[in-house]
């Protein structure tokens, strides 16, 4: 499926600024009463309010209760409420370690290259024709979010630039909140689709589907590959076919973000089905991959942001073309990228036996969340609870959408000290065979309270 709508202009030199505005910011700048006024005064910087997860973790830790919860930050916990380290990344790291060739110079701008192509490699499969044909330009970012900017700029920069308005791109509702702050910080503009019914806690798939047939020829959709962030609500194969047939036909344009690849089902072929198909179906696409949930890196920043061209006879020519503007914009950006958790997780990338370890690390992380899932419902319905608590252990991943309303929420954190977003949403790597009957308890009054 050819796509002419990428073009990579020269570079244009910045314009001088307008006397007026030299005009402006020296009256800024002047002095009031003898001091000096700040360029920045609070109708030009008004005072950002706190992000929501990271206020919720601040007040958790300074809420002194003996029993108290945090179901809202997005790690993993062991059984015990601890984070865990992966037994892989302890062998990994103990090689690195022991490696009389590490340093810390500097990385190429692209990243280390031993870990971008085992990033390919992951996430379409190595016999893919993108890799085999060399289909698809890599880069090293920091973390998701980081693999998410680079696309964001590189979109706003050269992506449909003949069209009349920007293209806009369309992101689920719920979607993860830093996907609008990513977007909207380079000025594309954001819409949505629906994604979540509040009424059956499933999917709202024709309220999507019917939007992305709406939306205009060229707009892009972000799409969670796996474990849908933060409903835990992840379409069926049948109906992913139908979301790549209606974007195949409106000519519109996927960006991928997968961030739980093997974490969700403990598969890693499972859960990276959805991207390989739209790969199949010719699309040029784009994706960004985080490490920092399926490997634990989650401080070590290990990310990937890939583009993939559809096949043609330039398909070469636009991925070099391509790749000289993704480094431009990384120079920018980071300069080059950070070393030790790619380090790390290209060591077990590569490695066949730290491979196989691998893998049985994702089976006990996904498997212990599945085993929440089933504990938590069980006793919700052992409490007969008021509603239905299917939905439960019908979603998948790290999140769970409980169909809880900000005020069962608020009554949760007040009564109990049970930290959750407003939304109602919970990561269910925080419960554990210690808490989760504490939890349930504590739903269910909530729920018979307010009902």
């Amino acid at each position: 499926m050819p796509n002419n709508n990428l073009t990579l202009p020269s570079q244009q030199p910045p314009k001088k600024q307008s006397t007026d505005r030299l005009q402006q910011l020296s009256e800024q700048m002047g002095s009031t009463n003898g001091t000096s006024a700040s360029a920045f005064g609070k109708d030009i910087v008004p005072q950002a309010p706190e992000d929501p997860m990271f206020g919720l973790m601040a007040a958790y830790r300074r809420d002194t209760a003996e029993m108290k919860i945090d179901l809202g930050i997005g790690a993993y916990r062991d059984n015990n409420g601890k984070p865990w380290i992966l037994p892989v990344v302890k062998q990994a790291d103990e090689l690195l370690r022991k490696d009389p060739n590490l340093n810390h110079e500097y990385l190429p701008i692209a990243g280390l290259p031993d870990f971008t192509s085992a990033s390919q490699k992951l996430v379409f499969g190595k016999d893919s024709p993108v890799v085999t044909e060399k289909r698809v330009v890599s880069f090293q970012t920091i973390s998701g979010t980081g693999a998410l900017h680079i696309g964001a700029l590189f979109l706003s920069k050269f992506y449909n630039r003949s069209a009349s308005e920007a293209p806009a791109i369309y992101m689920s509702n719920p979607t993860w909140a830093n996907h609008n702050q990513v977007f909207g910080n380079v000025n594309i503009p954001t819409k949505q689709y629906p994604y979540f019914s509040r009424e059956t806690c499933s999917l709202d798939f024709d309220g999507m589907i019917n939007t992305i047939k709406s939306a205009p020829a060229g707009s892009i959709v972000l799409l969670h590959a796996c474990a849908h962030n933060p409903t835990g609500v992840d379409p069926t194969q049948e109906q992913w076919k139908q979301i790549a047939s209606v974007m195949k036909e409106h000519h519109l344009f996927p960006f991928f973000d997968t961030a739980y690849q093997g974490f969700a089902s403990g598969s890693l072929a499972k859960d990276g089905w959805a991207i390989n198909y739209f790969v199949e179906q010719g699309f040029e696409l784009l994706v960004a991959q985080s490490y920092a949930k399926n490997f634990g890196l989650y401080g070590e920043r290990a990310g990937c942001f890939h583009f993939v061209t559809s096949p043609a006879s330039n398909a070469q020519d636009t991925v070099a073309r391509v790749g000289s503007q993704l480094a431009i914009l990384q120079r920018s950006e980071i300069s080059n990228p950070p070393a030790y958790g790619a380090r790390i997780a290209s060591l077990v990338l590569n490695d066949p036996k730290l491979f196989a370890q691998w893998e049985e690390d994702l089976r006990t992380m996904s498997g212990r969340i599945i085993e929440m899932r089933k504990a938590l419902r069980g006793k919700l319905e052992e409490l007969k609870t008021p509603g239905t608590w299917h939905h439960i252990t019908d979603q998948i991943g790290m999140f769970s959408f409980t169909g809880l309303d900000e005020r069962q929420v608020g009554e949760l954190r007040e009564k109990y000290h049970v930290y959750m977003t407003k939304n109602g949403r919970i990561s269910m790597a925080g419960l554990n065979t210690g808490n989760v009957e504490y939890f349930a308890d504590a739903v269910d009054a909530v729920v018979r309270e307010t009902k």
